[in-house]
């Protein structure tokens, strides 16, 4: 081999070296999905959201888009999710989010996110007189939606407990609240089978198959299929493989409690990569309380309520088990929050209805400015009526026997499931 062949052998591998580098750094760059998963991560900073921005942007020009660097300054996460802040990304930079941008930001086609995409144009295009404080607030109204809310009852509870019914309905009629009953469903809890809203609007439809209903054939028959009561009602979710109880998610301004149930019904999650889909998936916080050891369910609903972002109403810490009320102490001084004692009555025993929560007063119904409160003829009553109604200063409270129901193992927030309709 003559040396001439080796030399130029050797200067034409250094000539192609820059390009096998300029190669390798494509193949490793983060797709434009994955970078989207760090901007919406609320443990990030502010700045380090605007580099993943501008890590954005260099791969988006190579495609004809760009974001602008006005956008990229001026951003601020603002507690939102993916499909919220790709909504946007997609209004401030001109962009139609076609079913391959959708693909390309969030792994997925959003039909939803293209009717809400062209219903702000729309709306924009009749208000284009309007000033642009009053134009910044319509856009506001569209990607955070909180407005009338309206509740949803399944249609058996119609036909199994009409005395209820009848009793809650009359209530929310006397409020002006409106109720419309749920097609296609095979048992009363509809909370717990139905799809959760997230503060930006979207539904997300988790897997509903719980542990506690296998195993007895009458309980399975009655598990609801999630996917066909949302087509039936005109509902379109997001659907998830995580195995959750709507009854086992509170969610209020950012935050979201749920009972550590949620660990052994997704056994083969992480549970680390498990409470980061679900702070995703939400656009929220996760907050884990410790399960009643004695709950079948070991929902979140049956132990603790949102006051707002940092106070709950609860179970009297003091006539709690130990283990649970050391768990929440520790849960409380996690996460700086304050806890109001609500009085529940645990002296009731029915063996006819072993799975009674008569004596379970946080399972209320909050709807718009009215709390539906469970009371159970006991002395306790006009005490947490009095708690509830000073910790809802604005609110008004009505009272409701709903013992037929409770001795089945619910209450109002597990039979009824609240839709918010926008501004």
């Amino acid at each position: 081999m003559s040396t001439e062949f080796i030399i130029g052998t050797i200067i034409g591998l250094i000539g192609i070296i820059p390009v096998i580098i300029q190669i390798i750094k494509w193949v490793k760059k983060p797709k434009l999905s994955g970078l989207m998963k760090r901007l919406v991560e609320n443990s990030s900073s502010t700045n380090a959201h605007r580099k993943i921005l501008k890590k954005m942007n260099m791969i988006l020009l190579r495609s004809g888009k760009h974001i602008s660097s006005e956008y990229i300054n001026n951003f601020v996460l603002n507690k939102r999710g993916k499909e919220a802040v790709f909504t946007d990304l997609c209004l401030k930079n001109d962009w139609e989010p076609t079913k391959e941008l959708c693909e390309m930001f969030i792994d997925a086609d959003y039909p939803s996110i293209r009717k809400k995409y062209w219903d702000i144009k729309n709306a924009q295009q009749k208000k284009e007189e309007m000033t642009d404080d009053a134009v910044v607030k319509v856009e506001t109204v569209h990607e955070k939606p909180k407005g009338k809310e309206v509740v949803y009852l399944s249609e058996l509870l119609k036909e199994r407990f009409p005395e209820c019914f009848n009793r809650l309905t009359s209530i929310l009629k006397k409020h002006n609240v409106e109720y419309r009953l749920l097609k296609g469903t095979k048992d009363i809890w509809c909370r717990d089978y139905m799809p959760i809203q997230t503060e930006s609007g979207k539904f997300i439809q988790f897997k509903y198959d719980p542990s506690y209903l296998k195993g007895n054939k009458e309980w399975e028959k009655s598990r609801s299929d999630v996917k066909e009561v949302c087509k039936l009602n005109n509902i379109d979710a997001q659907f998830s493989d995580i195995n959750i109880d709507g009854g086992n998610v509170l969610i209020c301004d950012g935050r979201a409690i749920l009972s550590d149930r949620i660990f052994s019904e997704n056994p083969d999650w992480d549970k680390e990569k498990l409470i980061s889909e679900l702070s995703n998936l939400l656009e929220c916080e996760i907050i884990i309380i410790p399960a009643q050891k004695g709950d079948m369910t070991g929902h979140a609903d049956g132990m603790v309520r949102f006051v707002n972002r940092n106070t709950l109403l609860g179970n009297k810490l003091a006539d709690e088990y130990k283990y649970w009320r050391e768990g929440m102490q520790k849960v409380l001084e996690k996460y700086g929050l304050e806890y109001i004692d609500v009085p529940f009555i645990t002296d009731i025993k029915d063996p006819k209805h072993p799975l009674s929560t008569i004596g379970i007063y946080v399972n209320y119904l909050e709807v718009n400015n009215l709390i539906v409160l469970p009371v159970f003829g006991r002395d306790e009553d006009k005490q947490v009526i009095d708690i509830i109604q000073k910790a809802f200063p604005d609110k008004v409270i009505e009272t409701i026997n709903y013992d037929e129901v409770a001795q089945e193992g619910g209450l109002l927030n597990c039979t009824t499931w609240n839709e918010s309709q926008g501004c």
